[in-house]
């Protein structure tokens, strides 16, 4: 019965769909859908990471580890919220900033971090470094530099829990 289907292929290094790139190969099925939409984040001041993406996209999918990455240590301060440009909605410029589409500029992956106040303080395109987006994290936060701070690497605690430690 199942002996004429083909096996399911999934790579990072092409442009071809295969399903949510944050569960595939970000390992974080968690950030699609958002848990909580631009407004509401705006709404209680609380600074946003929007990540514009297409999950046929070569570049997206390489980003999506980084964006992951990012996550783990700043997911409870901020809101990550990623944004599938195919569901944005042209209004002909009438989209408000508590929308995501008023911040898309037509590529991907594209990373937009607003702060608590509403400004945008970080708005690139293409494969962002995590020590890029990390630096301006450590700003809204008003944590050390990176260059300042103790490393924190990830020690199992059990085989589902991790904990942050020094070295």
């Amino acid at each position: 019965m199942f002996l004429g289907s083909a096996p399911a292929w999934a790579n990072i290094d092409d442009d071809h769909f295969d399903g949510n790139i944050f569960a595939l190969y970000g390992g974080n099925g968690s950030l699609v859908p958002p848990r909580v939409e631009l407004s509401q984040s705006l709404k209680i001041h609380k600074p946003a990471l929007l990540v514009f993406f297409l999950d046929d996209s070569k570049d997206c999918k390489l980003f999506s580890t980084t964006v992951s990455r990012l996550q783990e240590f700043y997911g409870r301060a901020a809101d990550f919220i990623p944004v599938n440009v195919d569901a944005i909605v042209a209004e002909n410029g009438t989209q408000s900033p508590t929308e995501p589409g008023y911040y898309y500029r037509g590529y991907v992956p594209q990373t937009v971090l607003i702060d608590e106040s509403g400004e945008v303080v970080l708005d690139e395109i293409g494969l962002v470094s995590y020590e890029r987006v990390d630096d301006v994290f450590r700003e809204v936060f008003d944590l050390l530099p990176r260059s300042e701070s103790v490393e924190l690497r990830r020690q199992p605690v059990n085989e589902i829990n991790n904990e942050l430690v020094k070295d």
